[in-house]
């Protein structure tokens, strides 16, 4: 009999080092023991409802490329992952009494007396969220080969949810408002706070600026006004500019003292903004990595501002100059420094890259579970440490000011603290652990104290270094066994997280958990607010729905920037989801706050299937118009030009709405 190989996907379900390939497969009826149709009853799509990906496609898809599929496959694809991530199969059987004859020659007869005894069973399999599965890997494999099942007890629950994850359960989500997080509040450590005001009572930014201009107070008291206002000057959904690119836009930031913009793109340049006036933006330069693959990962700026590094999924660096008079191509070091693993054509991929303190080292996350730490001026990696079980995702410098003290996150779930003066150990100073999925971004506040993270588990988390626990506690607690030992497997690029499905880590040591969006589809960043503009008040990220989310340190929603409204359509004249057949998508990846005024970027993903991008720019402000030049709602081009194919905010080709009677095109 004919037989359909059955590969299960690895334990932990962030599948970094083992390729998993799913394939659902009919089997011919009428073989031998019985007839076995499988199809999809939830959506009635039995066919192209496999998938493959290769181990380092955690980022960004993330070796895939959707432009290879067509719209059926991607119909297929949502069918296929239905938001639980689970697979119903039928199966009918028909079997034969004991005794009975299957040969061929029999089957027009009436299989020798045995026929009455013919008997037909249904059995349902669910994989997933929905249900308990009534067969077990061992035993459906067994029948698929002809096996008899009736002796096989198969102790394989791979495909069974935990209890408390059945659709029904209300987990217990942490409180909000955190009192942890109120208490950082009061402290003064994020931001000014005033006691006296309640934020029932809190004054108006208005009379705020009267008693500026008043000199009402005594200096302490002045002091704390200004606070006050920086951290109600929030940016609006309206955007001030909409930057289209003809790919999505994988990050952007600001510059530290907020004169310089760099923007990546999948298309491997990398675009830079003259952003000395804020509002008035120029693109001054392109570079371009030459030998990427896939899409750009991650880009720094080194602590002078003259060199941005960036990678792409090889572990090749690229350095290029921010001088607009330099126009030389950039340049490259190679953190592998001749080390090649097997399975990988050039060395590593590089998932996050970042300057030291000084400007001296590089530190890279890389694909092949481990940190490198590179010495520029040497040229050479000073260390290549496998810290991680899988994927490092993120890293960063716990302090500005300081090489030594180091964070990295990987998709193991876990936050590893380092210091560059002992990693010749290959050990770590401490960890973190609380998230149940792994990790996809890391920001540290550069006070050398807290640090924040994102995870698959759809939340945002905030660490205190003096909470981090040590190597031998984690060993005693097994503080990593109860996500290295998950039943269940949730793959952030298709599925959906259910509220059922998050669950509390037993040995949580962050400080505040924030929920509310997506992190789904890439690896979505998170941020400390700047001290210049927000008084260090707010943490925020980007989410797979189109917003930008900003909490309060007690974990309560500040605001919510809606993205995708304001971009949807402006690429395509006419846009409807009845015309197109799809629904408009925006996922905003990254987020860069601007450290002196009270404006950000949201860098994006759009489109019906998210294949093109833009920056959006807004800023705080209470109106929907704006008697300032240049006006709210410019949709232009990567070089900040007038493109008749663009559409602005309001649904114009290439003019700015504003009270006149005049057609001011842009």
């Amino acid at each position: 009999m004919s037989s359909s190989p059955i590969t299960q996907p690895p334990e932990g379900g962030n599948g970094s080092d083992t390729a998993f390939e799913s394939s659902h497969e009919g089997v011919p009826g009428n073989v031998e023991s019985g007839e076995f149709n499988a199809e999809h009853h939830q959506h009635g799509e039995p066919e192209d409802a496999g998938y493959m990906y290769h181990p380092a496609q955690e980022e960004d898809d993330d070796y895939g490329d959707e432009n290879e599929h067509d719209d059926e496959d991607d119909e297929d694809d949502e069918d296929y992952f239905d938001g639980s991530g689970g697979l119903e199969f039928e199966l009918v059987i028909d079997e034969l009494a004991p005794g009975a004859h299957d040969d061929e020659e029999d089957d027009d007869g009436d299989l020798n007396g045995a026929g009455d005894a013919l008997g037909r069973r249904i059995i349902q399999i669910l994989r997933g969220g929905g249900g308990r599965a009534h067969l077990g890997s061992q035993q459906l494999l067994a029948l698929i080969q002809a096996h008899h099942m009736g002796d096989i007890h198969d102790d394989d629950s791979y495909w069974e949810p935990p209890r408390r994850m059945r659709p029904g359960f209300v987990p217990a989500f942490p409180k909000v408002p955190s009192e942890q997080g109120q208490k950082l509040m009061e402290s003064g450590v994020f931001g000014a706070f005033d006691l006296r005001e309640p934020d029932s009572k809190k004054k108006r930014l208005t009379r705020r600026l009267l008693d500026r201009e008043l000199g009402l107070g005594d200096r302490t008291e002045q002091k704390t006004n200004l606070a006050l206002m920086a951290q109600q000057m929030i940016p609006s959904s309206k955007p001030e500019m909409v930057i289209h690119y003809d790919d999505p836009v994988c990050c952007g930031q600001f510059s530290d003292d907020g004169n310089f913009f760099y923007a990546c793109v999948k298309d491997f340049k990398v675009r830079m903004y003259d952003t000395s006036n804020p509002y008035n933006w120029k693109h001054y330069k392109t570079v371009r990595y030459p030998f990427g693959q896939w899409t750009l990962t991650d880009a720094d700026l080194s602590p002078d501002n003259k060199w941005l590094a960036y990678t792409s999924l090889t572990s090749q660096v690229c350095f290029a100059p921010t001088d607009p008079n330099d126009t030389g191509d950039p340049y490259t070091l190679d953190l592998a420094g001749g080390m090649v693993r097997q399975g990988w054509r050039d060395a590593f991929p590089i998932f996050s890259i970042r300057f030291s303190g000084d400007g001296r080292t590089l530190v890279a996350g890389t694909g092949a579970d481990s940190i490198v730490v590179y010495d520029i001026e040497r040229r050479v990696p000073l260390y290549n440490v496998e810290g991680h079980d899988n994927d490092v995702n993120a890293v960063c410098f716990a302090d500005k000011q300081s090489p030594h003290i180091l964070y990295s996150g990987s998709d193991d779930c876990t936050i590893k603290v380092w210091d560059t003066r002992s990693m010749s150990s290959r050990r770590e100073a401490g960890a973190f652990v609380g998230h149940m999925e792994g990790l996809t971004y890391i920001d540290s506040k550069g006070d050398g104290r807290y640090i924040l993270s994102n995870g698959k588990d759809q939340s945002m988390k905030l660490w205190d270094l003096r909470n981090a626990m040590s190597t031998a506690r984690v060993e005693e607690l097994d503080a990593t066994g109860p996500t290295a030992r998950r039943r269940y497997q949730f793959d952030y690029r298709f599925a959906e997280y259910h509220d059922y499905m998050w669950q509390q880590h037993p040995h949580d040591n962050s400080l505040v958990t924030f929920r509310g969006h997506k992190v789904q589809r890439t690896l979505i960043r998170c941020h400390f607010s700047p001290p210049g503009s927000t008084n260090s008040r707010y943490v925020y990220s980007g989410s797979y729905d189109g917003f930008v989310y900003v909490w309060n340190l007690d974990a309560t929603i500040a605001a919510k920037i809606d993205v995708k409204s304001v971009t949807e359509g402006l690429r395509i004249p006419g846009y409807s989801p009845a015309t197109t057949r799809r629904e408009w998508m925006t996922l905003v990846r990254d987020v860069g706050w601007h450290p002196n005024a009270p404006l950000l970027v949201a860098s994006s993903w759009n489109g019906p299937t998210m294949n093109a991008g833009t920056a959006t720019l807004h800023s705080y402000n209470e109106n929907d118009s704006d008697e300032a030049e240049p006006g709210m709602g410019l949709s232009v081009n990567e070089k900040i030009q007038p493109d008749e194919g663009l559409f602005n905010w309001r649904g114009l080709r290439g003019y700015v709405d504003d009270d006149d009677d005049d057609d001011d095109f842009f």
